[in-house]
């Protein structure tokens, strides 16, 4: 039988510098930091799941999800740091087990971030998608993968610089590797900032119809390096970011109104009344076109072979499709009210006059 002097004897027994008695007194540590810790996890975090699942806003659903993605490694090794305050242990177990504490947290910590991270980029593309019915999302993915890049260098040098290392001399030569890494990139480097400055600066958008240089088109897709166009002739024309930046760009798309100038004659031989009565007739047409508004109708000037009007009116749209059903409706209504007021329209003649000549026998 035990006696309480020989559980005395055995709980004094010393293994390297630590009592039995210490030895259990951690363990007892590491198994109750351990059943508090699965604890607030699978309990207390489940029932702030049930909680939040009735309140409309997002927030509380990140915290709660920041908190569940801390898994079990962080939870053991917290427990075991408490753990070893209980027993005498060599510096050098000390420093290793700050230093995989250290990075364990920093880990965690960068994926919390990484979470928020993801989070308001969701935010932002939502949004974004609400104000806009197509919408590229490859700039805010890269900005978003250029801060996650961001954090886990951030979490290195802390890493390294806990750990006694001189990280300034290794920024420096990151800083020194990175110019030269911009120098013999600087061709893509240059795409990709004029990409942010197309998204950030917007002057056309997905769906817009613009004319840069020669070319025209349809904008279908601004990536990271290139946009895409789509031509008028059905191809797709691909054109470098920075070179788009670094041209003059006409966006119909924004055009709220369109100007419209245009032109028709009339026969030489129409009477001066009628010459008359036709900037009347004009402006009567268009005045009763819901899209359009008259600006002016003038006897413009004598053409070689037609009296010719000038006509200006506006189109409340950027659209081209609207804009030439507007000018076709116009165009028939004039052809319809000459006919009525007898004003016949010009095409090209030649007149030759024979002057007879009489001769005397």
């Amino acid at each position: 039988m035990v006696t309480v002097n020989d559980l005395t004897e055995i709980l004094s027994y010393t293994i390297w510098d630590n009592g039995i008695k210490d030895y259990f007194l951690a363990l007892l540590a590491f198994t109750i930091s351990i059943i508090i810790l699965k604890t607030f996890k699978y309990i207390i975090i489940s029932k702030l799941k049930k909680m939040v699942e009735k309140t409309r806003t997002e927030l509380d659903d990140l915290l709660i999800k920041i908190i569940d993605n801390v898994g079990w490694p962080f939870y053991v090794l917290v427990s075991l740091y408490i753990a070893l305050q209980f027993i005498t242990t060599p510096d050098i177990g000390k420093t290793g087990m700050r230093f995989v504490i250290l990075v364990v947290t920093a880990y965690y910590a960068v994926k919390s971030v990484q979470t928020i991270i993801d989070f308001f980029t969701h935010r932002i593309i939502l949004k974004k998608q609400e104000e806009e019915k197509e919408i590229d999302t490859s700039v805010i993915d890269l900005l978003s993968r250029i801060a996650k890049a961001v954090l886990w260098i951030g979490a290195v040098l802390l890493i390294l610089s806990n750990m006694g290392y001189n990280v300034t001399t290794l920024i420096a030569g990151m800083g020194i590797g990175g110019i030269a890494i911009a120098i013999a990139l600087q061709s893509i480097l240059g795409d990709i900032f004029a990409s942010f400055s197309i998204y950030f600066d917007k002057p056309f958008q997905i769906g817009d119809f613009i004319i840069f240089g020669n070319e025209m088109g349809v904008v279908k897709k601004v990536g990271i390096k290139s946009t895409r166009v789509q031509a008028l002739q059905g191809q797709e024309i691909v054109i470098s970011n920075k070179q788009l930046t670094e041209t003059i760009v006409h966006n119909y798309k924004k055009m709220e109104q369109r100007r419209v100038v245009f032109s028709f004659g009339v026969k030489y031989e129409t009477s001066a009344e009628k010459m008359k009565n036709i900037p009347l007739i004009v402006k009567d047409i268009i005045g009763k076109i819901k899209l359009a508004r008259i600006d002016r109708v003038h006897f413009f000037k004598f053409g070689d072979f037609s009296l010719i009007f000038e006509v200006v009116y506006y189109v409340a749209t950027g659209d081209y499709n609207r804009y030439m059903d507007v000018q076709q409706e116009i165009n028939l209504a004039i052809m319809e009210r000459f006919e009525q007021e007898g004003i016949e329209m010009a095409y090209p003649t030649q007149t030759i006059r024979i002057q007879a000549q009489s001769s005397v026998a």
